[in-house]
């Protein structure tokens, strides 16, 4: 599965689950618009970064990474990247970074350089494996447990989800697009299967057909979700899809050609999102032609 991909769809849909994986309160995101920021001067992407609004109270700025391989010299990129950012916005007032990783096993074991501020109450580490079989009502926590699911569980516990988000739904007015975040999960996890037998294995059919899904949709339209998103207008998703790809692409192996460009945009959805997966693993530019070739 792109985790990091979904992670960001989560976090923009509703940045309070970032709070409840925390163990805070969801209404702490209330103050903040979850953002990616580039920084033009060192042509690099901060993609998960917690923006306070300006009429916020707290002004803290969240740094926010999604960590599912094992990369030695990650912290070093990471708290690069953040000391930048500190020294490109001075007036910055305070700020925390969180990441999160799949388990123990993943994070560098060389720290040392940065035990100061892994040690500190600013960086704060995730490990989805300890929500692992933890009993919840949170739909965000459950949504964290359906990502590592396996797939023998993953249809019974997407099932549940929906269940508790229709449950919700007299007081979340983001049911549709947490319903469209479920659904893109399970589709993760069985890229055989089409959309449509997605669909119909979890019974969205019926459930879009809902008085309750219906509402939510009209509400969310007002308060700003994409109504094309969410009847699966493909262009949207493949623009998304693109220009994260290309993101990241630029973060591996540096600068992307116009040639190369123009290719990667011809992708479907499909193979963009098996691109996305073959990327953490490029190095150099000749790892991305020579998968552009074979697929």
């Amino acid at each position: 599965m792109k985790t990091d991909s979904i992670f960001f769809k989560i976090f923009k849909t509703d940045p309070g689950i970032l709070f409840e994986l925390l163990g805070q309160s969801p209404d702490l995101a209330q103050g903040y618009e979850f953002r990616s920021v580039e920084v033009k001067q060192v042509a690099f992407r901060l993609d998960g970064v917690l923006l306070p609004k300006t009429d916020s109270s707290d002004q803290t700025v969240w740094f926010v990474e999604v960590q599912f391989q094992h990369v030695p010299e990650f912290y070093n990129r990471f708290f690069g990247q953040i000391f930048l950012f500190l020294q490109l916005h001075p007036k910055t007032v305070d700020y925390k970074a969180v990441v999160i990783f799949p388990n123990r096993s993943v994070e560098p074991k060389n720290q040392y350089l940065y035990r100061a501020n892994l040690n500190s109450d600013q960086v704060h580490r995730i490990y989805l494996d300890d929500f692992k079989g933890v009993p919840t009502e949170s739909v965000g926590v459950g949504m964290m447990q359906l990502i590592l699911a396996n797939s023998d569980d993953a249809v019974t516990q997407a099932q549940v989800l929906l269940s508790k988000t229709q449950a919700q739904a007299q007081t979340d007015s983001k049911i549709a697009a947490i319903i469209e975040l479920i659904e893109t999960i399970v589709v993760y996890k069985f890229p055989q299967l089409s959309r449509e037998e997605i669909e119909r294995m979890l019974g969205l059919s019926e459930l879009r057909e809902t008085k309750v899904y219906q509402e939510a949709l009209q509400e969310g339209e007002k308060v700003g979700v994409l109504k094309g998103k969410l009847e699966g207008k493909l262009e949207g998703k493949l623009e998304g899809e693109q220009s994260l790809i290309l993101r990241q692409l630029t973060r591996r192996i540096g600068k992307v050609t116009p040639k190369v460009r123009a290719r990667i945009q011809k992708l479907s959805l499909v193979q963009l999102e098996a691109l996305g997966e073959a990327l953490l693993d490029f190095s150099e530019a000749r790892d991305l032609e020579q998968w552009l070739q074979d697929n």
